[in-house]
C-alpha cells in the first residue's frame, strides 16, 4: 500500500510542485479592480485641474488658465473643466478635446479678453461657437457681417414659398439630366417672377382696371404654370428678382455647385384677349466636373 503525506509549509520549495493558493489562483475570477486602479479608467473622485491648463484640441495645442475656459458657466467649456466629468489626457499630460483645433485660438480668444475673429473668420467661428455653446460669443458674431446680413437675406428668403424645395429639384433635375446623357452639365428652365399677376410696364393700367373689375367668385384668368422646371414666386418685398437671383446662386454654390443663369426670354403664354404672361424664364447651367 503507498502512503501519501502531505508536507509541512515549511518544506515546500517553489520548484517541488505548484501551491494550492496558486492552484486556486488559476480557475479564479478576476478580482474587482480597487479605486485605485478603477481611477485610471473613470476616476470615482471629482477631476482636479491645474491653475494653468495644457490642452490638445484635435493635435493643436494650447495653454491657458482654468479660469478661462470657466469664465461663463453655462458653456460647454466650463462644464467639461468643472470637475464634474473626466477629460482625458494624452501621453504629454495634456487634456484631450476631440474636435478640430483649427478655430480654438479664437474661441480662446474671447474668452480671454473678448476679441472677435477676422471678417474671414467669423462663419467658422460661429460654428466652434454653437459646439461649445458659447452664448455671449454667438451673440457678438451675430451682430457683425457676414452673418448680420445672413439674417436680413434669410428674413427675405422667409417670404419665399418652397424656396428649399425648389434649390433641391434643380439639384435632383440637373444630376439626372446629366446622368442620363453622360454630359458634363445640364441646363434647365427657371421661373422667377415676384408679382403674383403678371404684368408689364406698358399693360399695367389696363391690367390694374381689369383686376379690380373681376368679383372673387371669378376664376382667376391669369392663373397658370410656365413650362419651366422650377418657378420661383410670388413674393411681396422690395428685393426684386436679380436679388432671388444673387440668393439662388450663392445657395446653390455654397454647396459646391457651379452654376451660370441667363435670360433668355419671357413666357408668353396667352392669358386673355391681348395680355400674355411675361414673366421671365432663365436658363441654369449646371456643370458637375
Amino acid at each position: 500500500m503507498v502512503v501519501v503525506t502531505g508536507q509541512s509549509k515549511a518544506s515546500a520549495t517553489p520548484d517541488d510542485a505548484m501551491s494550492s493558493s496558486d492552484a486556486e489562483d488559476d480557475f479564479q475570477e478576476p478580482a474587482t479592480p480597487t479605486a485605485s486602479q478603477a481611477g485610471q479608467a473613470l476616476p470615482l473622485l471629482p477631476q482636479q485641474f491645474p491653475e494653468v491648463v495644457p490642452l490638445n484640441v484635435g493635435g493643436m495645442f494650447f495653454t491657458t488658465r482654468l479660469s478661462t475656459l470657466r469664465r461663463y458657466e453655462d458653456t460647454m467649456l466650463a462644464a467639461m473643466f468643472s470637475g464634474r466629468h473626466y477629460i482625458p489626457t494624452d501621453a504629454e499630460g495634456r487634456y484631450f478635446i476631440d474636435r478640430d483645433g483649427t478655430y480654438f485660438g479664437d474661441i480662446l480668444n474671447f474668452l480671454r479678453s473678448g476679441d472677435l475673429p477676422p471678417r474671414e473668420r467669423v462663419r467658422s467661428v460661429y460654428k466652434e461657437a454653437q459646439y461649445y455653446s458659447i452664448g455671449p460669443l454667438l451673440d457678438n458674431l451675430e451682430d457683425i457681417q457676414p452673418l448680420k446680413g445672413e439674417k436680413v437675406r434669410q428674413a427675405f428668403l422667409g417670404l419665399m414659398p418652397y424656396y428649399k424645395e425648389h434649390l433641391e429639384r434643380i439639384i435632383e433635375i440637373a444630376k439626372l439630366r446629366a446622368m442620363q446623357r453622360k454630359a458634363r452639365f445640364a441646363k434647365l428652365k427657371v421661373c422667377v417672377f415676384k408679382e403674383e399677376m403678371p404684368i408689364t410696364p406698358y399693360e399695367c393700367p389696363h391690367f390694374n382696371s381689369l383686376r379690380f373689375e373681376r368679383s372673387e367668385s371669378e376664376p382667376k384668368l391669369f392663373e397658370h404654370h410656365c413650362e419651366v422646371d422650377v418657378s420661383f414666386g410670388p413674393w411681396e418685398a422690395v428685393a426684386d428678382v436679380y436679388d432671388l437671383l444673387h440668393c439662388i446662386v450663392t445657395d446653390l454654390s455654397a454647396r459646391g455647385i457651379t452654376v451660370d443663369h441667363q435670360c433668355i426670354g419671357v413666357c408668353d403664354k396667352h392669358l386673355i384677349n391681348h395680355y400674355y404672361c411675361k414673366r421671365p424664364i432663365y436658363e441654369f447651367k449646371i456643370t458637375w466636373w
